[in-house]
């Protein structure tokens, strides 16, 4: 479970559209509004991102898709392994030789 957010999402939306706006510096918005420059900066590098401005950073929604596969990638990996400790195991089952029971 994700750490809770420190800011709320209307507090980050408000930040990111004064600064885009009106053109003032990050620290002095950040300032003004209680929020750590650094996030602030962050938050608006992101939102360029998601516009289309910026080519250095993954958009939102490919954030996002990149953590759902790396979640599945992981997934499919512990499945990879479990099948192939069956496939040992099975594998050691048919090479031992069978015994017939005595009557």
């Amino acid at each position: 479970m994700p750490a809770p957010r420190k800011y709320p999402d209307e507090l980050r939306e408000r930040a990111v559209r004064e600064v885009r706006s009106t053109g003032r510096p990050v620290a002095h918005v950040a300032r003004d509004l209680g929020i750590h420059k650094e996030a602030l900066r962050s938050w608006v590098r992101q939102a360029e991102a998601d516009a289309g401005e910026r080519d250095d950073r993954l958009t939102s929604s490919e954030l996002e898709e990149l953590k759902q596969l790396r979640k599945e990638n992981a997934e499919l990996r512990r499945a990879n392994e479990i099948l192939k400790a069956a496939s040992v195991f099975f594998a050691q089952e048919i090479d031992r030789p069978r015994t017939r029971p005595s009557r």
